[in-house]
């Protein structure tokens, strides 16, 4: 599994539009279940964990099918304005593409690519 973002330093602003392609390997068609792929950000650090998904994508077995595997697929989505990542002492905000692979045998499989949410200039609120 491979998800590359648009860009290379992997920092976007709140308001912009974040895009990724994305695209599955050694895997065969017939060992797939499901694959999710979501745009999500959470906590991490003291006290409990939040998480929030902000943007999800699901393709079914007949999907996958259609689709196939060879080619890469896009993700696009338009980013909040908060909340910004954050790295702290004690928490820290942390956005992520996260894809998941549901197999056949049950196995699921989970990778993610961090990405970092920063204040959106003033420009681009006009």
């Amino acid at each position: 599994m491979n998800v590359a973002l648009c860009r290379a330093d992997g920092i976007y602003q709140g308001g912009t539009n974040l895009a990724a392609r994305w695209r599955v390997s050694r895997v065969t068609l017939d060992q797939l279940q499901a694959i999710e792929i979501s745009v999500l950000w959470y906590t991490d650090g003291k006290g409990d964990q939040d998480l929030h998904v902000h943007h999800f994508e699901r393709l079914d077995e007949s999907q996958i099918q259609r689709t196939g595997l060879a080619d890469e697929h896009r993700l696009t989505c338009e980013l909040p304005a908060t909340p910004l990542s954050y790295h702290g002492h004690l928490i820290s905000v942390r956005w992520c593409i996260r894809m998941r692979l549901f197999l056949s045998d049950g196995r699921e499989i989970v990778t993610e690519q961090p990405f970092y949410l920063a204040a959106s200039s003033p420009s681009t609120l006009v």
